[in-house]
């Protein structure tokens, strides 16, 4: 089974990388690539997004042909991915960092700015905040409820279908911090910064 990683220039992805290997080991390939054949002819894409849904965004349609590759591996071809931080937010119709933005549009919704009710919370969420499971997903297999997970982000996703969101964080007020939709999944916080129950989840797309 192959695994592909987009690397698309959107920052840092070497822990994304490492964990997914660390996991993998020898039983899954584990490809890290822009390139457009590759992604087409992977069982599993992972987006990754580091920085902001702007730059991210741009970063995407900078490679010629790969915002359209990736509309069919995950509209057309149904196969799954999964988005990670930034990367689950450009899932949304548009974003409000820096500059209204248009995301890929796989989950309407949108994505604002965490409001930290004047200052009272802290920007950007930085740390471990615990996960409030709110239905079954297929990544959260073995993983229990309140479990913590490390998070870094200033700006949340919100969907208009509730019925998407598997998990919620408490920070300033529910904060949508998974979601589902069929064949797509995306976790705003970081599964490859949060040890043992992280390596799980992506182990748990994986298995998919």
């Amino acid at each position: 089974m192959n695994v592909t990683i987009v690397d698309y220039n959107s920052g840092n992805i070497s822990s994304v990388i490492n964990s997914f290997k660390e996991v993998a080991k020898d039983k899954v390939n584990i490809e890290v690539t822009s390139d457009l054949n590759k992604i087409k002819s992977s069982d599993k894409v992972v987006l990754p997004g580091q920085g902001s849904f702007k730059s991210c965004v741009d970063a995407l349609h900078n490679i010629n042909g790969l915002v359209d590759t990736l509309n069919q591996f995950t509209i057309k071809d149904k196969k799954p991915l999964l988005g990670i931080c930034v990367g689950l937010q450009m899932f949304a119709d548009v974003g409000y960092e820096e500059t209204e933005t248009d995301g890929l549009g796989w989950i309407s919704g949108k994505v604002s700015k965490i409001d930290n009710q004047g200052g009272k919370f802290k920007l950007p969420h930085i740390g471990w905040n615990q996960l409030n499971i709110l239905k079954d997903s297929k990544i959260f297999n073995d993983i229990k409820n309140n479990s913590h997970m490390y998070f870094v982000h200033s700006y949340e996703f919100v969907p208009e279908d509730k019925n998407v969101i598997t998990a919620t964080t408490d920070y300033s007020s529910d904060i949508v911090c998974s979601v589902e939709k069929e064949n797509i999944f995306g976790t705003q916080f970081h599964p490859e910064k949060s040890d043992k129950i992280g390596l799980k989840i992506i182990e748990n797309f994986i298995d998919l």
